[in-house]
């Protein structure tokens, strides 16, 4: 009998998932994009224009965020009853840049975009921006009617694509687009290969493989004009398609494009929830974002690490967990604030990160000793700093390439992504 209620009690909130997303929403989608201009201690938004796109690849049941991750968040509000209809949160290249030391004396625009299901009647949409004080500030708002003339129709980019792995619709599986970057005409093969093995690679890791059913997987099959990516540190530019570069920030490995414009046109080939770039490279590097996009080389020895740990970035919200390699950040997180990644903690509300996959017996903080190396932990030295900011484990794939596992507190905090887009 328990088992039958459940059943019904799960139909009814997927019918009435369904029928608020029906109700409010078609099954296309609309993306609004926005140049987003500051200082380090400075942000103006700025709307740009509206495109509709042919896929909503998104949950139809969960249409409002409940992680509270990222930099960013968007609201999206029927006008003509003022209810939340949709929500999600993301961060982008402007928030990290704002961490540099470039942005303490220049002025800089990036164009950013937010995308929700394309609404059947008029909405307001509402941006925030993450405090230093960890709270969410409301800084713009745009009202949309889906009948507005200027809402284009039109595609730019428009490429074939392919399946590489696809197990159901996009509504409850995680679509990752697979976009190439510095292949060209003659490479096209390689890069169908390299996307292969970036699936193969990407469902040998834990939690992935075990939900190898929950994901969709497409490639789109656009050329570049020259093969690889910028390299400025050697003088070397490329005509790319997604114009890609080494040295994000001053950074070598760290390998990135500002085009953001261009990354949505070609990922809208296909339905997608998360942006993987896949670089024509040897040269080790990568980056990712949290619901903006994951970057990494194919050519690496290193490639299918960097894949996985950078899709940890822009999937899950990970931080990185070490503290000794160089970056271009200063200051990257306020000690007096709890950080939003669900895997770094400063201890000022450690209740709510992973206390409670702790044994009651193992200290907080955790002495980084052979003792508690495989022990769930508070382990100081995380998020690019030795002091402040800890870890949940001695070692994870978000701290090294040491091993080839995430460690318990990134699984789980994997999964419940997984679970959020698929069920």
């Amino acid at each position: 009998m328990k088992k039958i209620f459940l059943f019904f009690a799960f139909t009814f909130l997927f019918a009435s998932g369904h029928a608020q997303f029906d109700n409010y929403f078609k099954n296309k989608a609309l993306r609004l994009d926005y140049d987003h201009t500051g200082t380090d201690t400075s942000e103006i938004y700025s709307f740009n224009e509206m495109i509709m796109e042919p896929f909503w690849a998104g949950p139809k049941t969960n249409l409002v965020d409940t992680f509270d991750y990222g930099k960013y968040y968007f609201k999206v509000y029927s006008v003509k009853n003022d209810s939340l209809i949709y929500s999600h949160g993301y961060s982008t290249l402007f928030g990290e840049w704002q961490t540099t030391d470039e942005a303490k004396t220049t002025r800089r625009t990036f164009s950013e975009s937010v995308i929700f299901p394309f609404p059947k009647e008029n909405v307001r949409v509402e941006f925030y921006s993450r405090s230093w004080e960890g709270k969410w500030v409301k800084k713009f708002e745009y009202l949309v009617s889906p009948f507005d003339k200027y809402i284009k129709r039109d595609r730019r980019l428009v490429y074939p694509s392919f399946d590489v792995w696809v197990s159901g619709k996009p509504e409850n599986k995680v679509d990752i687009v697979l976009l190439p970057e510095g292949y060209t005409e003659n490479e096209m093969g390689k890069f169908i290969d390299d996307c292969r093995r970036f699936s193969d690679a990407f469902f040998s890791f834990s939690p992935y493989a075990e939900n190898k059913d929950k994901f969709n997987i497409r490639g789109v099959l656009a050329p570049s004009s020259e093969s690889g990516a910028d390299d400025p540190g050697r003088i070397s530019w490329k005509n790319t398609i997604l114009d890609a570069s080494y040295y994000t920030f001053g950074t070598e490995r760290y390998l990135m494009t500002r085009d953001y414009k261009s990354v949505c046109d070609l990922a809208a080939n296909v339905p997608y929830d998360q942006i993987y770039i896949l670089v024509n490279s040897k040269k080790y590097g990568g980056g990712s974002i949290y619901n903006y996009y994951n970057v990494s080389v194919t050519g690496s020895a290193f490639a299918p690490k960097i894949m996985i740990h950078e899709f940890g970035h822009g999937f899950a919200g990970l931080g990185d967990e070490y503290y000794t390699s160089e970056t271009g950040y200063n200051d990257f997180y306020n000690l007096k604030v709890e950080p939003w990644e669900p895997n770094l903690t400063t201890l000022v509300a450690f209740d709510r990160k992973w206390k409670d996959m702790m044994k009651k017996s193992t200290p907080i903080p955790t002495p980084d000793t052979k003792k508690y190396y495989h022990t769930v932990g508070v382990f100081e030295g995380a998020g690019y700093v030795a002091k402040g900011v800890y870890r949940p484990y001695h070692d994870c794939l978000m701290n090294s390439f040491d091993g080839n596992k995430f460690c318990p507190v990134c699984t789980r905090a994997i999964q419940r992504m997984v679970d959020f887009y698929s069920e």
